[in-house]
């Protein structure tokens, strides 16, 4: 692998590309490396107390009346900010799997589908489950075949 830096006069924002032959599991991890060090800092909400969580550990959000708020196996906490923001904010491997959810696909461990419904997304070690809606599922399945080469 060759790696070049060129330093550009004028440049109002820094740009990585990445130029290879083909996309292998190495140059994902690079992606995702590089997209990891922009990845937004939120804060998270539970009564009056903050916390600072890694993305890593959101399982999913999602909307409950006019809030927003993040899943971790064991807990819940309020977010402020929109879906349609938090979806421009979070890396890639967070999509929106219905109109009121965003999910966290790198710790999907399984989907039930569902052909004339919903299908239900089920994650590791704990008993909370979302369901993708129709309308998102082919992004969904194309990104969780994606994953895994």
């Amino acid at each position: 692998m060759k790696l070049s830096i060129e330093i550009s006069d004028g440049t109002t924002e820094d740009e990585v590309i990445i130029r290879c032959g083909r996309v292998d599991a190495n140059i994902q991890k690079l992606q995702e490396y590089i997209l990891s060090l922009s990845a937004p800092k939120l804060t998270f909400f539970k009564g009056t107390q903050e916390y600072y969580l890694p993305l890593e550990e959101i399982l999913f959000f999602e909307t409950s009346g006019e809030q927003v708020f993040a899943h971790t196996a064991n807990d819940a906490f309020k977010v402020k900010h929109r879906l349609y923001e938090l979806e421009e904010m979070l890396p890639r491997y967070f999509l929106r799997a219905a109109k009121g959810t965003i999910v966290n696909t790198k710790l999907i461990y399984a989907i039930n589908r569902n052909l004339t419904s919903s299908s239900k997304i089920s994650f590791p070690g704990t008993h909370k489950h979302i369901f993708v809606s129709r309308h998102y599922y082919r992004a969904l399945k194309e990104t969780m075949n994606d994953r895994s080469v």
